[in-house]
């Protein structure tokens, strides 16, 4: 596999992993970090997709207002709901919790419907997003 073709791959999953669909990003970085790449490289494509996915679902949710009630919006009503207690309970640290499964993608959503300032939110996603990954490269390379 070519190099931009292998880096493309993990930025896509990336990027769709921090959106609302079902992605996986993970397999892909320890599968290129095994095969070879340079951890730091993999840090920065993979960081930077997944940050990027999050402000998508940040802007979905600047805009989620004209499209909650559609039949293809992909959060339910209760799962928005519930991360919107959440946030409102703990505030825009809710954001550090933004890499983990289930609750950190509506939290990004819920971050854009309760006009969170983007510049808060990229320093905050990018802590939580470049820290899931660290521990993610260490992890693998220590029981490589």
């Amino acid at each position: 596999m070519g190099d931009l073709a292998a880096l493309g791959g993990l930025f896509m999953a990336a990027l769709l992993a921090a959106t609302l669909l079902p992605a996986q990003s993970e397999a892909v970085l320890v599968g290129l970090l095994l095969a070879g790449y340079a951890p730091w490289l993999l840090l920065g494509v993979a960081s930077v997709g997944n940050v990027l996915g999050s402000v998508v679902n940040w802007a979905l949710g600047r805009g989620i207002e004209h499209l909650r009630n559609r039949r293809w919006f992909p959060v339910s009503p209760a799962a928005l709901a519930r991360a919107e207690r959440w946030y409102r309970r703990y505030g825009r640290w809710s954001l550090l919790l933004s890499w983990m499964p289930i609750i950190g993608d509506p939290l990004t959503v819920v971050a854009g419907v309760l006009r969170e300032p983007l510049p808060v939110f990229l320093l905050l996603v990018s802590v939580a997003k470049v820290g899931r990954y660290l521990v993610l490269i260490a992890v693998t390379l220590w029981l490589r």
